[in-house]
C-alpha cells in the first residue's frame, strides 16, 4: 500500500511521503571553507606537497589529482578545518558554481582554494544522498530563486547555502536511494558518453569531408599537382590557390576592420534602433534577432562602418575565425568592434563555398596560428586575413561542389540532430530520475 504524502513546505517540492521530513543543511551538516585567501598566491603553487582542490579539478563527482596544484606542507597546516580526506563531500561556490563530487583516492594530504566549501553530514544524514540532492532541481531551484534579479556574478554564498532545506527519508533509505542513483546515472552516464562520442565522430567526419571534398574536387580521376601549402596538400591540375586579398571584390570596402577605441562605446548603445552587427550574430547565423543597437544619430555618424547584404563577417576574438553572410532584407546596421566585413569576387570563389571552408575546416584555423606566431590566437587582424591562402576552383566546378557538400552535409546533420536530440532525451531522464527520488516521488522498493 502506497504511503500517504504529506505537504513539504517547500513549494517546487510540493508534498513528500508521510515518513519524510525536511531541514536545513545547517543542521545536519558542518560547512567549512577557506576564509578569504589566507594572503596564498598562485606563486606559491608547487610541484609536489598537499593537494589544493579548486573548481577546476571536480570531474563527474569526483576530483581529478592528476591536474591539481600543490602547496607547501606550511600552507595546508595554515587552515586545519578544511583538511581534506577520502569521502568527503565538496561543492564550488564560485566559478562554475554547484559542481560536486565525493573525494576518493586520496593519497596524501589536500586543502581547498576559497572557491570550494566542505560538506561534513552528521550521524543519520547520508552524504552520498546529500550529493545527489545537489545535482537535482530541488537544490537548483532553489538556487535560481536565490539569485533572481542578481545581475552580478553568481556566486553561493556560505551563508545563504547554509539556509537550504531538502528532503529525506530514514537513514536506511537514504542509503538505498544513493545505491539505486549511483547504479543508474552510472548506466545513463555510459549510454550518453557513447551518443558524445558518436556526434563527435560525425563531427571529425564532416570536416573531413568538406576538407577532402574542397581540395582534392569530385573527380578522383584528374591529375594533381603539389599546391606548394603543407596544410592543403595536393589540389586537380586545373585548379589555383590565392591568398585572399586577391580574391576580393574591386570595390572601395571590399574590406572593413569594425570601429576602433572609443568610436563606439558603451554609451552608445540603445534599447533599439539600428543593428550593431556582433560576434552573437555571426556565431548563431542568426539575422531575424539582435541584441545590440544604437540611435538614428549615432548610426549616421558612422555610417563608413554599415553592413550590407552579400558582406561576409567574420568574428576577430573569442571564438575567432567565424563566418556568416549577411542575407537580403538584413536590417540596416554597423559592425561591431569584433567583427570584420568583406566581400569576395564570386569568380573566384563562392561566398558559401567560402564560408563552409572557414567554419567547417581546419586549414584556414592552421594559417592564422601560424601568421600569429602563436599557438593560440587571441584575435584576427585584417593584414593576417587578407593573407589568408585558399584553393580556387573553376567557376564551372564551384556550384557542383557546393551543391554536393550541402546534400551530404543535411544527411550528415540529420544524423547528428537526431543523435544530440538522443543525448538531451536521456540527460532530461536523468535530472528528472534524480528529482523524482530524491524528493519522495518515487521510492526505492527495498524501502516500501
Amino acid at each position: 500500500m502506497a504511503e500517504q504524502m504529506k505537504p513539504s513546505g517547500i513549494d517546487w517540492i510540493g508534498d513528500i511521503p508521510e515518513s519524510w521530513n525536511t531541514k536545513r543543511i545547517k543542521y545536519i551538516a558542518s560547512l567549512k571553507g577557506r576564509i578569504g585567501w589566507q594572503g596564498l598566491t598562485s606563486d606559491e603553487y608547487t610541484d609536489e606537497g598537499p593537494y589544493l582542490i579548486t573548481g577546476i579539478d571536480f570531474i563527474d563527482g569526483r576530483i581529478d589529482w592528476e591536474n591539481c596544484v600543490h602547496i607547501t606542507k606550511e600552507r595546508w597546516e595554515e587552515a586545519p578545518e578544511i583538511h581534506i580526506k577520502n569521502g568527503d563531500l565538496l561543492i564550488t561556490k564560485d566559478g562554475t558554481v554547484g559542481k560536486v563530487a565525493i573525494v576518493n583516492k586520496l593519497e596524501g594530504k589536500a586543502s581547498l582554494n576559497s572557491g570550494v566549501l566542505l560538506i561534513r553530514t552528521i550521524d543519520g544524514f547520508n552524504k552520498r544522498f546529500l550529493f545527489w540532492v545537489l545535482q537535482s532541481e530541488e537544490f537548483w531551484t532553489w538556487f535560481r530563486l536565490k539569485n533572481a534579479g542578481n545581475s552580478t556574478i553568481v556566486h553561493l554564498y556560505q551563508g545563504d547555502f547554509a539556509e537550504f532545506s531538502y528532503t529525506f527519508p530514514s537513514h536506511r533509505e537514504q542509503q538505498l536511494i544513493a545505491d539505486f542513483l549511483d547504479d543508474r546515472c552510472a548506466q545513463i552516464d555510459s549510454i550518453a558518453d557513447d551518443l558524445e562520442k558518436q556526434i563527435e565522430i560525425l563531427q571529425k567526419y564532416k570536416k573531413s569531408f568538406i576538407t577532402e571534398t574542397v581540395t582534392n574536387g569530385l573527380d578522383k580521376t584528374v591529375p594533381m599537382k603539389d599546391s606548394g601549402i603543407d596544410w592543403i596538400g595536393e589540389i586537380p591540375e586545373n585548379w589555383d590557390v590565392k591568398r585572399l586579398k586577391f580574391t576580393l571584390e574591386l570595390c572601395n570596402d571590399n574590406m572593413k576592420v569594425g570601429p576602433f577605441g572609443s568610436a563606439l562605446s558603451g554609451n552608445d548603445y540603445t534599447d533599439h534602433g539600428k543593428w550593431v552587427y556582433n560576434q552573437r550574430i555571426v556565431l548563431d547565423n542568426n539575422f531575424q534577432e539582435g541584441d545590440a543597437f544604437i540611435s538614428e544619430e549615432k548610426y549616421a555618424e558612422m555610417r563608413g562602418f554599415s553592413v550590407r547584404s552579400g558582406d561576409i563577417l567574420i568574428t576577430t576574438r573569442g571564438t575567432i575565425g567565424k563566418t556568416a553572410i549577411v542575407p537580403n532584407n538584413a536590417p540596416e546596421g554597423i559592425l561591431h568592434p569584433c567583427i570584420i566585413k568583406f566581400r569576395v569576387n564570386s569568380d573566384y570563389i563562392e561566398p558559401q563555398l567560402l564560408q563552409m571552408i572557414f567554419n567547417e575546416t581546419d586549414f584556414v584555423k592552421e594559417q592564422f596560428v601560424l601568421l600569429s606566431n602563436a599557438t593560440t590566437i587571441e584575435v584576427i587582424y585584417s593584414y593576417s586575413l587578407k593573407d589568408i591562402i585558399l584553393p580556387i576552383i573553376p567557376k564551372r566546378e564551384q556550384e557542383e561542389i557546393l551543391n554536393y557538400i550541402i546534400g551530404n552535409c543535411e544527411k550528415i546533420d540529420d544524423i547528428m540532430q537526431k543523435k544530440q536530440k538522443q543525448l538531451e532525451t536521456i540527460k532530461q531522464h536523468k535530472k528528472s530520475l534524480i528529482y523524482e527520488y530524491v524528493t519522495g516521488k518515487k521510492r526505492v522498493k527495498e524501502a516500501l
